[in-house]
């Protein structure tokens, strides 16, 4: 009889494009969360957590540059014995199922309805470095009122979180433009409603940042050279039809005033055109009547993120300090936000158009930019360590890390294996306790424990000398019902 094929043992590898996060870094998020989170309520937002799955047709049109059904999901169809299941996928963002929720409990919702939602999205596309298909987003949304108050108070809102995460003021931009200019522009160009035409240019106007004026004049014209010597067609635009597109892109000025006099240019005598210049000055007004001037918002026609997606005002966080990337070389931070209006995306429920706008903060980006800032700390601490000397008392080690938690201070009995003590502080040294309590036979007669401040015992082993380390000691002996007073006193001075 043939031996049965031994089952091979699964491979413990982290699934392509996603990655596990420990106790340090789960801890950062949570409280950065909790800080943004305090920012939005502070601006009187509601907090909404919605399903992370959705039926594929309320999802509808997936990412805004992907036209494939089912692209850039992770979806599957329910079982169903006709094959008729409905199809269902992971969010990808917390925008569509905003649309959602608010089709659905309109009318139990106040109008305009304000809401923060925060938490992983998951995105079926191509990972590489730092580019994940799984990552927390965190979002504050005004939906049911047209008025560019709404786009105000999110700008001066994301200005404001911002600073409160860590990011001083100089060291970031918000920063604001309109689709409808573009539209103006697209007009001006002679377009129209060849639907095809306008796609082609919004495409490459996407690359502005990538290839500059010079690249983005080629792209709208003849065509160019890419980096690896490939030629890339253009779209076959004359100069004198580009020549807005490249008037748009180039018309931030030193001042707002010099900036809207030069999209008015650009735009001619388009309607709409003149419509989203008039939106980009009363945002302006209502910010600086709001105190926020043009060093931490302003208004910058570069900004050309989702103007396929949005319909009005559009708006980017900008990291402006310098990093270096992994070859060395000098880079800005870049963007760590982004939003706008989106008036079209509960029209697909409701049949009826409902205002809407809003901003998506990248939370894992935000986290990497304060790491780099030096705003995080390097090791997160760990609880305070109660050892074990008498494997026969753990009772009396349970009461003293009671005693610990029931006075706010984490704490932990140490449940491995105690013969050797030598283990149990590499086990708190591993965890970065702040503080090992010790108790044996001795101490127990004699009603007192021993309090070793390990973050002092590191310091004083790395730099001390011995009669330094004799005046300052890192071990104490206090009597048994001090034991709470004395660590929260040493994590006080750890502080």
């Amino acid at each position: 009889m043939a031996k049965p094929k031994k089952q091979p043992r699964p491979k413990a590898v982290t699934p392509k494009g996603f990655r596990d996060y420990f106790g340090e870094e789960v801890t950062q998020r949570t409280e950065m969360l909790r800080t943004i989170a305090g920012v939005y309520h502070r601006y009187g937002f509601d907090a909404l957590e919605s399903s992370a799955v959705e039926t594929v047709e309320a999802l509808g049109k997936f990412l805004p540059d992907v036209d494939r059904p089912n692209e850039g999901v992770f979806a599957w169809q329910e079982f169903d014995e006709g094959g008729n299941g409905d199809w269902m996928a992971l969010r990808y963002d917390l925008t569509a199922p905003l649309a959602r929720v608010y089709a659905q409990h309109r009318n139990d919702l106040p109008t305009p309805y304000r809401r923060y939602a925060m938490g992983p999205v998951w995105r079926n596309e191509k990972p590489g470095p730092g580019r994940y298909r799984q990552f927390y987003q965190c979002d504050a949304d005004t939906v049911g009122t047209a008025s560019m108050a709404a786009d105000a108070e999110i700008c001066a809102m994301l200005s404001d979180t911002l600073e409160t995460v860590g990011i001083p003021r100089g060291d970031y931009l918000v920063r604001v433009n309109n689709r409808k200019v573009l539209n103006g522009v697209l007009e001006a160009m002679g377009l129209g409603e060849d639907a095809a035409a306008r796609d082609n240019v919004l495409r490459t106007i996407d690359k502005f940042d990538k290839v500059g004026e010079a690249g983005v004049r080629e792209l709208l014209t003849k065509g160019r050279l890419d980096a690896s010597g490939a030629f890339i067609d253009g779209v076959g635009l004359s100069d004198d039809q580009a020549e807005p597109v490249l008037a748009f892109l180039t018309s931030k000025a030193a001042d707002t005033a010099g900036t809207l006099a030069n999209l008015r240019a650009a735009v001619g005598d388009s309607k709409i055109g003149a419509d989203g210049i008039a939106e980009l000055e009363q945002i302006g007004s209502l910010l600086d009547a709001g105190g926020y001037g043009s060093d931490r918002i302003e208004i910058d026609p570069s900004v050309v993120r989702g103007l396929g997606y949005y319909t009005g005002p559009v708006y980017e966080a900008e990291l402006t300090f310098e990093i270096f990337d992994e070859k060395g070389r000098k880079r800005q931070f870049g963007s760590v936000s982004g939003g706008g209006r989106y008036d079209d995306l509960v029209k697909r429920f409701t049949g009826q158009e409902v205002p809407a706008t809003g901003v998506s903060i990248g939370v894992d980006r935000l986290l990497a930019a304060l790491r780099e800032k030096g705003r995080l700390s390097a090791q997160a601490t760990g609880p305070v360590v109660v050892t074990v000397m008498d494997r026969d008392r753990m009772a009396d080690y349970q009461a003293m890390v009671a005693e610990l938690r029931n006075a706010g201070i984490r704490a932990e009995v140490y449940l491995g294996n105690p013969k050797n003590f030598g283990n149990q502080l590499k086990y708190a040294d591993k965890r970065n306790s702040p503080i090992a309590v010790i108790e044996g036979g001795d101490e127990k007669a004699n009603g007192i424990v021993q309090i070793k401040d390990l973050i002092l015992g590191a310091k004083i082993a790395e730099s001390a000398t011995l009669e330094e380390w004799k005046e300052r000691p890192s071990q104490f002996e206090v009597p048994r019902g001090d034991l709470v007073a004395k660590v929260r006193e040493i994590l006080d001075s750890q502080d």
